[in-house]
């Protein structure tokens, strides 16, 4: 029995394949999302489909043809048919009389494991079976505890259960020791049903170094030789349990030490920082074959080191990330700084199967909403090849590679926050070009980190060369990002900062980036004034320091609310604002496109139109472009998902634009529709972002889109960047 403690640093961990490097060829096998099921499809006619709904652990049946998850929240398991997987099928929930926390399926049997815990202190549970066909409960069997994952044997002979009791997060310092302990439930499973007479509860305590007293099992494996491998989260500890029942080795999951991360909440992506050892604390783990084992350190207690690893069964340490996997999913936006002072993009669970001939690792990132791919080839030197789009949060993953295919669960539900619900994301082996990411600044040394892109302006003369800023999701690191949008994906290549006297400026929201012919950019700030974030205008020169900064005038400032400037541009001496919604001195309906005079130092305006929202939605602007004889404007809804119905690309004739002024009428110009984005937000199969924020047209009359991934907090991260081709 070994016992690891590992200090993992950056240098010579393992060499991440370059992902702008690495897309593929048409002839190329690559995973991409072809579907994706909102939970709250299943529930069945006249119920309540405003309620919560998830979808955690998801696992298939033995044909692949049906999915079931657990939905905790409802008190129910999902079930969809994928006999069509790009066009899933909702067959309806099935109570389960309590909270499911893991379904697996054998034969045409589904087993489930049920909380039905009182408290905390008297926990309980039972595994249900339910009949596939008829979707009727025709047995229960009672394991005493409360449960967490289940595993079935590859042969389908026996289930395995972690039997966690969780401890109450709330009593004293949330940590452990609180009784009563957990255990591993080994239950046989003979002619499709489970044989409860002969359930065999094996013993954990004593094992760990880490309040041996109080194991709290989380996750369970089973391999080919009928051995379960079990992580201890809190007590950071590994169990192999031998195909009689017995334990076989265990082993203390050591600990890590990171270099080149991030390390605070702090409103910028700062990748200089480390972390000193802590205890890996693993959560998920999969037989990668009868010795290796990949395991996903999401930590809880007093550990998580963003990292995931490789161990033989008999305790030694293979293969650990380090940052790598951290650092590739900041390359492509997913970074969540919102978590950077606790456990960054937080892994949570790993599925392994062969594709092709290939070993496989489809690692999740639970704060990322990000699946890594790798190639398993060499369990030593693991090779990441893709990172995949997931819905908010994935919690749990099935792959199903006798038909090519991968879904995951993604617990969580924002419709409570007007965003999203939780989806079932369904991805296709095939020869394909990769799709995802879309943007990306991998290769850039230093790292660019980069979240929230929202407003982008064109450079003038180099076809293809972009320039974009964040908004206030990194509101003490406001940037100015170069992009190349001739690569696929498009690259990132520089970052400049924002400054005000050396410093980099504070209290910006930039919603908006115009040339100002001369190296710099006029910048504008959404403003919000609850956050003492002003309304305004910035100069910026080609330093990205500030040398002017242009407030709105007392009597405009008047009528503000919250939402102000979206998107600015530049025709001759006027800069041209869109506010994104009415002010309090606005006609119902319509919105200021403001005017401000740099030579005059005047301020005009003009009203626009607005499409009448959908019923519990609002409308607004988005982007302003100048390019030719029209002036674009970007305008949607605040609607995601299914409840998305206008998101638009308007153009108005420039010689409408003539400003008025401010306090009188208003004239209303004329808008034409140039393009319904809707179908654009779809092209990755997920579901409808509602925030495209960024519109430009380069110096070969080329229009680019991008839209806001909000900084990963409460939303998937996907940023959608694409070209509509050439404009008028």
């Amino acid at each position: 029995m070994a016992v690891t403690r590992a200090s993992v640093k950056l240098a010579g961990l393992t060499s991440v394949l370059a992902l702008g490097a690495a897309m593929p060829a048409m002839a190329d096998m690559t995973f991409n999302r072809i579907a994706s099921f909102a939970t709250p499809t299943n529930m069945a006619e006249g119920e309540d489909r405003a309620r919560a709904t998830s979808a955690e652990i998801i696992a298939a049946s033995e044909d692949g043809m049906t999915l079931v998850y657990t939905d905790s929240p409802l008190g129910v398991i999902g079930l969809i048919d994928i006999t069509d997987p790009r066009a899933p099928k909702a067959l309806g929930n099935i109570e389960v009389g309590g909270e499911p926390t893991t379904a697996q399926i054998i034969g045409g049997m589904i087993f489930t494991g049920v909380n039905t815990s009182e408290s905390y202190t008297a926990p309980s549970g039972k595994v249900v079976s339910i009949d596939m066909a008829t979707k009727a409960i025709v047995a229960e069997c009672d394991i005493g505890g409360q449960p967490d994952s289940v595993a079935k044997a590859p042969d389908g002979s026996f289930l395995a259960i972690a039997v966690e009791n969780e401890r109450d997060e709330e009593l004293g310092d949330g940590g452990p020791p609180q009784m009563p302990a957990g255990y591993v439930v080994k239950l046989p499973v003979v002619d499709g049903a489970v044989d409860c007479a002969n359930l065999l509860k094996i013993d954990m305590t004593g094992l760990a170094t880490i309040v041996p007293e109080d194991p709290e099992p989380e996750y369970v494996a089973i391999n080919a030789a009928g051995e379960i491998v079990v992580t201890m989260q809190e007590n950071n500890h590994i169990v192999v349990i031998g195909a009689d029942g017995a334990v076989a080795s265990h082993f203390n999951a050591g600990e890590v030490a990171l270099d080149g991360i991030d390390t605070k909440r702090d409103g910028k992506l700062d990748f200089t920082s480390s972390k000193d050892a802590v205890p890996r604390e693993p959560d998920g783990i999969d037989w990668l074959d009868n010795d290796h084992f990949a395991m996903t350190n999401e930590g809880d207690w007093n550990g998580g080191t963003r990292t995931w690893s490789i161990f033989h069964k008999d305790g030694t340490l293979v293969w650990d990330s380090g940052n790598s996997l951290e650092r590739a999913i900041a390359a492509i936006g997913h970074y969540p700084d919102h978590r950077s002072h606790t456990k960054g993009v937080e892994l949570e669970s790993v599925e392994t199967a062969t594709f092709g001939g290939v070993p496989m690792a489809f690692v999740a990132s639970e704060r990322g909403s990000i699946i890594g791919v790798y190639d398993m080839t060499d369990p030593a030197n693991p090779v990441l090849k893709q990172l995949l789009p997931s819905g908010v949060s994935p919690e749990g993953m099935v792959a199903i590679p006798e038909r090519n295919l991968l879904a995951s669960a993604n617990e969580v539900d924002l419709r409570e926050d007007g965003l999203a619900p939780a989806h079932v994301m369904i991805y296709e082996y095939a020869e394909a070009p990769v799709a995802y990411p879309m943007i990306t600044s991998e290769g850039s040394d230093p790292l660019i980190g980069w979240v929230a892109l929202s407003g982008m302006v064109a450079d003038a003369t180099e076809a293809g060369k972009l320039y974009a800023v964040n908004d206030s999701v990194l509101g003490a690191a406001p940037t100015i990002y170069t992009i190349d949008a001739t690569q696929t994906p498009a690259k990132i290549t520089a970052a400049m900062t924002v400054t005000r006297g050396g410093d980099a400026a504070q209290k910006l929201d930039i919603e908006g980036i115009a040339l100002d012919g001369e190296g710099g950019f006029w910048l504008a700030s959404e403003g919000r004034s609850d956050r003492l974030i002003p309304h305004a205008i910035y100069h910026v020169n080609d330093k990205g320091e500030i040398k002017q900064e242009i407030a709105l005038p007392a009597d405009l400032l008047a009528n503000e609310i919250r939402f102000g400037f979206e998107g600015i541009t530049v025709a001759g001496d006027w800069l041209w604002m869109a506010v994104q919604r009415e002010w309090k001195d606005d006609p119902k309906g319509m919105v200021k496109l403001l005017a401000y005079n740099t030579a005059e130092e005047t301020w005009g305006a003009v009203h626009y139109p607005l499409d009448a929202p959908a019923e519990g939605a609002w409308m607004g602007l988005s982007e302003i472009t100048l390019h030719g004889d029209w002036v674009y404007i970007v305008e949607r809804d605040n609607q995601i998902a299914d409840k998305a119905v206008n998101k638009k690309l308007y153009r108005v004739a420039a010689s409408q634009m003539v400003p008025a002024e401010l306090g009188g009428a208003l004239p209303v110009v004329t808008k034409e529709l140039v393009r319904d984005f809707l179908p654009d937000l779809m092209v990755l199969n997920g579901y409808a972002m509602d925030k495209i924020e960024g519109f430009a047209i380069d110096a070969a009359g080329t229009g680019w889109v991008v839209t806001d991934n909000d900084g990963v907090d409460d939303s998937s991260g996907e940023t959608l960047f694409w070209s509509i081709g050439a404009m008028q």
